[in-house]
């Protein structure tokens, strides 16, 4: 399977990452990904810049080292109600949202907690994916969350930073339910680094084995092609991007 778009990375704005927007998109271009998302941590998180921060991504340029770079946030999916901690004027002026739990916004509680926020998040249309679900800490009725992220057309991340074992331990087996649940259920998947140092970008290999496993088709893959994953925005009511205009 080949992977185009690495669609969560973090920069040293995100507190805890050590690389900048212009080497992360380098090292884009030489694992020969076409489009990147910047995707770092929005303001709850600790250590996380201002929500001015993403709302000023408008001065970015499209292309950066050749790669084509979307505009975007990880947010913070704050309780059950599916609230994320960016304002709704953030919401126009960016191309692509990610919705995670992270131990200190969401505290773990129980399944049907879990099951509530994530949910409320994706119906309340505000995330285009939900990140590292394969987090231990958060358990949720698998099958209840992936049947509603299909009906509303939100991609499911498989994060290859889960799988490596180094973070967010014990999500691999998780993740192996998620992608045989998922592939079922006809999700779109979506595949993310979560690099949070510039050498991460385009690691993808442990992601893409898992979707393989699972005989997890390309056009179910959104990230499989450039004309998949900026159609896909165009789904979610994404304005179509006019400097990408050659890769739709």
């Amino acid at each position: 399977m080949n992977i185009v778009v690495d669609t969560h990375t973090h920069t040293v704005a995100s507190g805890h990452a050590y690389s900048t927007l212009t080497e992360n998109a380098s090292a884009a271009s030489r694992h020969g990904l076409s489009l990147l998302c910047t995707t770092d941590h929005a303001p709850k998180m600790p250590g996380a810049p201002h929500y001015w921060y993403f709302n000023n991504q408008k001065i970015l340029p499209r292309f950066l080292e050749g790669v084509g770079i979307i505009r975007g946030v990880e947010a913070n999916i704050c309780n059950e109600d599916g609230e994320i901690d960016l304002p709704l004027s953030s919401d126009p002026l960016l191309d692509w949202v990610i919705g995670s739990f992270h131990e200190p916004i969401f505290h773990p509680s129980d399944e049907a907690s879990h099951t509530k926020a994530l949910i409320s998040a994706i119906e309340s249309g505000r995330i285009d994916a939900l990140g590292h679900l394969g987090n231990p800490n958060y358990p949720f009725d698998i099958e209840r969350v992936l049947s509603c992220a299909k009906h509303n057309d939100v991609a499911i991340e498989i994060n290859n930073t889960s799988l490596i074992g180094n973070s967010r331990k014990g999500s691999e087996e998780r993740c192996d339910r998620i992608v045989e649940v998922g592939a079922k259920v006809g999700v779109l998947f979506t595949t993310g680094s979560d690099a949070h140092f510039y050498d991460q970008i385009g690691q993808l290999q442990l992601a893409v084995a898992l979707l393989e496993k699972y005989n997890v088709r390309e056009e179910r893959v959104i990230t499989s092609s450039t004309q998949q994953f900026l159609h896909f925005l165009t789904l979610r009511g994404k304005p179509r991007i006019a400097e990408f205009d050659s890769l739709y």
